[in-house]
This record gives C-alpha cells, structure tokens and sequence, in this order.
C-alpha cells in the first residue's frame, strides 16, 4: 500500500517546528514580559539550537541590559527545567544564546545604536513584538506610543533585515471591542472602527460616523497636550483615551491602541509575512516548563486573592457569563507552530490566529465562582495569627449598585469592578477556528511537545489543582498558607 504510506509519512512529518526553528535568529521586544520569558524558555528547552535570541530590554546601558537579563530570565524559577538539563553549563549556555540589547519601541530604530542594529539586521530570521502596556485605563499618549506606534516602529525595522522569514505581532483578543456573538479571525485595515460597523450592520448609511484614523488620533494627543503638565496632563490623557476607545466601539485605552497597532501593521506590511497571536486572558502555565507558573497579577486573580484573604465576598459579573481564559504555555506553543508553518512558507499575508476557549470551551463565571469556594474552603488562606480564613460561597452580583451596597469597605474592589465591567460582562465569543485548523496540521509528536487544545482542558482541575495554587506560591510567595 504505498499510497497509503506516503500520506502517513507527511503526517508523521506534520509542520516541522523544530526543524524550522533550528538555526534561526530570533529578536523578541518586551523580553522581559510574562509571556515572552515562557516563549524564550520554551525555545531554549525543545530547540537547543537555535540561533541567537535578541532581547530587546530598556535599560540605561549594555551593562544594566545584561543585569535584567540575569534577574528577570536567566536566574528565576521559570528556567528551573533548563537549568537541570545544562547543569554547570547552564549559564555558558545561556548566554551563548540570549543576546541583551539596549532599545525601547518608543524610540525610532527601536533605540538601537547603528552597530546593534546592523548586526541583528544581518542575523535575525523572526521578529516577535511583544512589548506592549496592558494597563486598561493608561494615559493616551502612552497607550498611543507603546502599542500603536511600537509596533510601526518594529515593522519598519523588520523591512530593513535581510533575511527576515516572518513578523509575529503578539496582540489580544479584546481588540475585537464591543463586537458581539461569535468573533471571527479576521485582521484589521486601515479605518476600520467598531462603532461604525455595529451603526452600519443591515444599513448603508456610514456617511454621518466619521473613518478612524490612527494619524489623527496621535495629532488629537499633541494638540490635547500643549501647555498641560503634572496631574492636569495625566488625567486628561486618561480621559481622553478613553473617550476616543469608547468612541470608535473599544472597551478602553488599552484593546483601542492594541488594536490601531494591527491597522498599522497591516497597512505597512508590504511583502512581509505577517502572524498575529490575539489570546484572550493569558494565565498561568498549564503543565510547561511545569504547572502554574505565573508572574504578577493577571487579569482575574486580584479577585481570586481578595476573596481567599477574606477581604472580597462576591464581583460583579454576568453569573452566565464567561470568562475567557487561556494558560500562558498554549500560547507559546500556538506561537511556535504558527511561526514554522508561516515562516516557511514565506508567503506576504497577514494570518490572524485567536488563541481563546469562550468558544470551544467556555469557563462559567458562576462555576468559577463555585470553584473557587471549594478550593478556599478546603485549603484556606491564613490570617496574620495563623488562623485558617474561613470564606463564604462567592457572590455574583448583576449591578453596581447591588455590588456597591454589599462592599463598603473596599475602594479597590470597586475600583476593579469597574474597570473590568466589559470583560465580566462580554457579549463577544472568540472563534478560533484558524488555530483549530494551525493544530490539525501537526504530527501526533508535535501535539505532545507543541499542544495547545484549550477544548481539553478540564476547568476544575486547572483552576483548583493548577492555576491557584501557582497564584498562592509565585503571586503570594506562600504568604498566607497554612505551613
């Protein structure tokens, strides 16, 4: 039957990610973010050789540069597995590997002296801008610098690398706005506004709600800024992004300029081959390098802590609701695949790949919120004597003022609430079905080393046995738990 055998072998073969990625240079911004650091150790482990990674990291100099890397990448707990494997090498081996640069994507060249410069433009194959400010009500400007300019500046050097095979854009979900239903994969243009679409669904009439123009809104930033300073700047710069988010059909600052980062990105592209990796709410490590790694406060676990510690009876949420979760590895491992089958096959078209489980695999707020009743209850958080802190089932409130009534104390929460409001209560569904097809492409070795079907994961067992207990040890460093 050699038919037959011949369609085995090619998928037996699959998309061929280690073999792609070997020898290839690397240059990854925001280096020392969440999710880059879970990329770059993954890389390190399945493909030892690959080429030089570039970390871009803003620093004052080469030396401090190199400082971040050692504290924020090569010394902590999420290189643990590498650094059983190398042993005594595993620093030589690192840094044979990871290359600090000094640059900032706010700056043009990406702040990168001409000799730097020049020598990653000679050796770089991929491009991963992950920099990015993920605070929901930044200021404008900076909003507007970071994740709007940041990746037209990291675009512009990408055309200036000679064997440039692929940029990888790493973008959010929630840049689909206030879109409602079942979102699809489909890339942003140049004008493109959310308001106007939700106007002119089954209408013609556009004409009255103005083109978004990402110009104009940096030009509206330098204008609003004359002759402001101090406290009177800043909060006029967090009012107005949100005015303008809000606008054009965006939640807040943060998806508005996430999401005029891809408009630029695809109208400058040219015959760059382009992915862009929207996750949703990026948690903590489901099982690689190990389960529950996690680094600072995502999205929901200031929730989550609260209501351990005792301080938080209940959130406001749509009980019905979903949250849309998805663990930091899987995102890594899509990443992966995405960039050896695209880089690959060097073809100049921007693919859109949305990394989310609201779809396939919907998280209830209300069985969260059961959830993590169960988990408190059996292994309580301790208060400053050492008294487990036994917490009530968790409330979910369908209004502010319900919610306000019931939380007198806690400015913080309410804070939260209201920040979080068009996550707890979003009508979107994200539709993966670019990243579904990315995974039938692979071999069955490739599933078990590169899996990223978020349909599998058991909710129950991440949030109670993975995501949690990573929260209390990485987020809490063990405060709080009984010994």
């Amino acid at each position: 039957m050699p038919y037959n055998g011949a369609l085995l072998d090619v998928h037996d073969k699959g998309i061929g990610i280690v073999k792609y990625l070997q020898g290839k240079g690397f240059l990854i911004t925001g280096a020392t973010g969440f999710l880059a650091k879970v990329l770059i150790e993954k890389i390190l482990r399945t493909v030892p050789d690959v080429g030089k990674i570039y970390l871009l990291i803003k620093a004052k100099n080469k030396e401090a540069a190199n400082e971040r890397m050692k504290n924020e990448i090569i010394n902590t707990e999420l290189f643990r597995c590498l650094q059983q494997k190398h042993g005594k090498s595993y620093q030589a081996f690192m840094l044979s590997k990871l290359v600090p640069v000094v640059g900032n994507v706010c700056e043009s060249n990406l702040g990168l002296d001409d000799d730097t410069a020049t020598a990653i433009m000679h050796d770089v194959n991929i491009i991963v801008n992950s920099a990015a400010n993920t605070t929901f009500d930044e200021r404008y400007d900076v909003s507007l610098d970071i994740n709007t300019g940041g990746p037209s500046r990291a675009m512009l050097f990408a055309k200036k690398c000679k064997k440039l095979k692929l940029f990888l854009q790493i973008s959010t979900a929630y840049v689909n706005g206030q879109r409602q239903g079942r979102v699809m994969e489909k890339p942003f243009s140049f004008g493109d506004s959310i308001a106007r679409e939700r106007m002119t669904f089954g209408t013609t009439e556009t004409s009255s709600f103005p083109m978004l123009s990402v110009q104009d809104e940096i030009k509206l930033v330098l204008d609003r800024k004359q002759g402001l300073e101090g406290n009177a700047l800043a909060q006029n710069m967090k009012e107005l992004g949100s005015e303008r988010a809000k606008k054009y059909g965006w939640q807040d600052t943060y998806v508005f300029s996430k999401a005029m980062g891809e408009m630029l990105i695809d109208n400058m592209r040219g015959d760059v081959p382009v992915v862009i990796i929207r996750p949703s709410v990026i948690e903590s490590t489901y099982k690689e390098p190990f389960p529950g790694w996690m680094e600072g406060n995502r999205m929901m676990d200031p929730i989550v802590l609260y209501y351990g510690k005792g301080q938080l009876t209940g959130f406001l949420v749509d009980p019905n609701g979903v949250l849309d979760v998805v663990p930091a590895d899987m995102v890594v491992n899509a990443t992966l695949a995405a960039i050896a089958k695209h880089g690959a096959a060097g073809k100049s078209e921007s693919n859109i790949y949305q990394i989310a489980s609201s779809v396939v695999n919907p998280l209830v707020f209300r069985d969260l919120a059961n959830l993590l009743y169960e988990h408190f209850n059996s292994l309580p958080c301790v208060d400053a004597k050492g008294r487990p802190i036994r917490v009530p089932t968790m409330k979910v409130f369908n209004t502010m003022e319900d919610f306000s009534f019931h939380l007198k104390s806690v400015e913080q929460a309410k804070y939260l609430a209201n920040i979080y409001a068009p996550y707890t209560f979003y009508g979107g569904r994200f539709d993966n079905s670019n990243t579904e097809r990315l995974m039938r492409c692979m071999s069955e070795e490739e599933k078990r080393t590169f899996g990223f079907d978020v349909g599998s994961i058991n909710w129950r067992d991440y949030i109670t046995n993975v995501h949690i207990p990573g929260l209390r040890r990485h987020v809490m460093k063990g405060r709080g738990m009984l010994s």
